[in-house]
């Protein structure tokens, strides 16, 4: 009701707060569907100076309305898991660790998210269940309940075209179940750095070549432990559950 039809503008998408840029492809899909485009300044993974113009929104004023708010909450949230991811990444430098996403994702928006920690530097978890098994506490109880062995599941999921076989261990004796049964890599979740390094040596020793993924209460303060513990990966959900939205904003100009 306030914009006369056909009227022309262009916006400033300014990356207020400054951080790793993320989500431009699906800021670029919002805009085509408001007869929009953006020129970027910028590309994804970039670190951007707190206040800087990182793109331009061309089109029809209506359009540029209609496509600000949309554009903005997929930029904020990428560009936010971005940032963080990048904090992480910084902080097991020289470790040879890769920081990774979880299944701690915003339902309908998984791919975004994982997207963001792409674009900070981190590596890409699983996407579903075809990408990867991952059993998990539940299911060492449902396999108990049921009288199967972790061999047996994990022999299922191989005969269905899955290789990547990740287990979660808790004990000693999951452990050593998992080594016997195949997994490819072993998650030691909510343990100590020094408990990492144990098991992981115990773990490699049994089954050589098998991966190390620490998770569970890592935090940046002790992120660099984790890393220096031995594990080829750390997983965090704090970089996707509670992740801070970065600050953008469109400034239309006439």
């Amino acid at each position: 009701m306030t914009v006369e039809p056909g009227l022309p503008a262009d916006a400033r998408i300014e990356f207020r707060s400054g951080g790793v840029l993320a989500g431009a492809p699906y800021a670029d899909a919002v805009a085509r569907a408001c007869d929009c485009a953006i020129g970027w300044h910028v590309a994804d993974g970039d670190e951007v100076a707190a206040g800087a113009v990182v793109g331009t929104l061309n089109g029809p004023l209506a359009g540029v309305l209609r496509a600000e708010r949309s554009l903005l909450n997929l930029l904020q949230r990428a560009s936010g898991i971005a940032t963080a991811t990048r904090a992480y990444v910084h902080a097991v430098t020289g470790t040879g660790c890769r920081i990774l996403h979880t299944r701690k994702t915003a339902p309908a928006l998984r791919v975004l998210d994982v997207a963001g920690v792409v674009a900070g530097g981190g590596g890409v978890h699983r996407l579903d269940l075809s990408h990867a098994v991952m059993v998990k506490d539940n299911h060492w109880q449902a396999l108990a309940r049921g009288g199967r062995t972790l061999a047996d599941a994990l022999a299922r999921a191989r005969a269905a075209g899955v290789q990547a076989l990740y287990v979660e261990v808790e004990t000693p004796a999951q452990l050593d179940e998992a080594c016997a049964a195949g997994a490819t890599r072993l998650l030691i979740d909510n343990q100590t750095p020094a408990m990492v390094r144990a098991w992981g040596a115990e773990a490699r020793r049994q089954s050589p070549g098998i991966e190390i993924e620490a998770t569970g209460g890592i935090t940046l303060d002790n992120v660099r432990a984790y890393a220096e513990s031995g594990a080829d990966y750390i997983s965090i959900g704090a970089l996707t559950h509670s992740v801070r939205a970065a600050d953008l904003a469109v400034e239309v100009r006439f």
